[in-house]
């Protein structure tokens, strides 16, 4: 006879299923992966299902498991919320805060908003989740994430947002590249060049595909040399002279300032992307997921003025 399912098992389910990979889940719950595995087999176990179908190194949810993820979410989030009360029952600010980031704009981002917000709510504990944009869309949705920052616009009646930034995406150039003393091109001559880019489903990779689809310029046109899946990782590369590339300028605002790449201008290419907090319009915040939702609102511009206001054409949205 099983001995029940306990709170910690039920946490590395769903982070299990949510992630459909034991090494990412284990990371997330900084656990090692053979206690995530462990703690899965143990549940299967006790009652007698399978709730994951293994492929090798890929796992899916069975049906068992995909039926009870739903309650499993419903649970966590009265625990939470159960948790949350007790904690400020006080009247203070207090507990854990945990925003989903899928931008690498926003990776620049949040560490001002929540020192600020830090500096005022001490005694609340902040965890940035990174993971893709469809990953936190579909955890806003079932109410499993409270808020989540994306560069991309989700229009659906169950999200709300609030824009945070406009960042603009530019080309930048290893410091001995013949564009580099120059500073502009056309975009045409990209098409000559060794190009880095970034992974496709990006917020990024699909603002600049978008732009150089109005050019003329299909993905399959470019010489494209390497693809990686993180903006710094590109940045570094350019630095190295490998390729020329098209990151986020706070991104290259580092690189830019040290003189280890230098920036051009693509005539006609103008590209920025908006970044967004989003959260679920019904769902029932933690006193310090709503307070950080107001913080933000009404300090954003300021804060975010103060941290990149000397990057020219970074502009935080009022």
């Amino acid at each position: 006879m099983s001995a029940g399912m306990n709170v910690p098992e039920l946490r590395v389910f769903v982070a299990a299923a949510e992630e459909l990979n034991f090494s990412r889940a284990a990371a997330r719950l900084h656990l090692s992966q053979s206690a995530v595995s462990q703690n899965i087999q143990s549940i299967e176990k006790s009652y007698g299902v399978e709730l994951f179908l293994r492929h090798g190194r890929t796992v899916q949810l069975s049906e068992v498991g995909q039926a009870i993820l739903p309650m499993a979410h419903e649970i966590l989030n009265s625990i939470r919320l159960l948790e949350d009360s007790l904690i400020n029952v006080n009247g203070e600010v207090a507990g854990e805060l945990t925003i989903g980031c899928s931008t690498t704009s926003g990776k620049y981002i949040l560490p001002n908003l929540l020192a600020a917000f830090r500096r005022e709510y001490s005694l609340v504990r902040s965890r940035v989740a990174i993971s893709s944009r469809s990953s936190i869309v579909e955890r806003l949705l079932d109410q499993s994430l409270a808020l989540g920052v994306m560069s991309r616009r989700v229009e659906h009646r169950d999200l709300e947002y609030m824009p945070l930034l406009e960042d603009k995406v530019i080309l930048i150039v290893p410091v001995h590249h013949p564009w580099a003393n120059y500073g502009r091109a056309m975009p045409a001559d990209l098409l000559d060049q060794p190009f880095i880019r970034r992974e496709d489903t990006s917020g990024t990779s699909e603002t600049v595909l978008n732009a150089l689809k109005q050019h003329g310029i299909m993905p399959d046109m470019l010489n494209v040399v390497m693809e990686l899946g993180n903006a710094e990782a590109i940045e570094m590369s350019v630095e190295e002279g490998i390729g020329i590339a098209f990151v986020s300028e706070l991104v290259a605002a580092r690189g830019l300032a040290l003189g280890r790449i230098k920036r051009v201008e693509i005539e006609g290419l103008e590209m920025v992307q908006r970044i967004y907090l989003y959260r679920h319009v019904a769902s029932v915040f933690t006193r310090a997921e709503a307070r950080f939702w107001e913080f933000v609102q009404e300090n954003r511009a300021q804060i975010l003025s103060a941290a990149i206001g000397n990057l020219a054409g970074i502009m935080p949205v009022a």
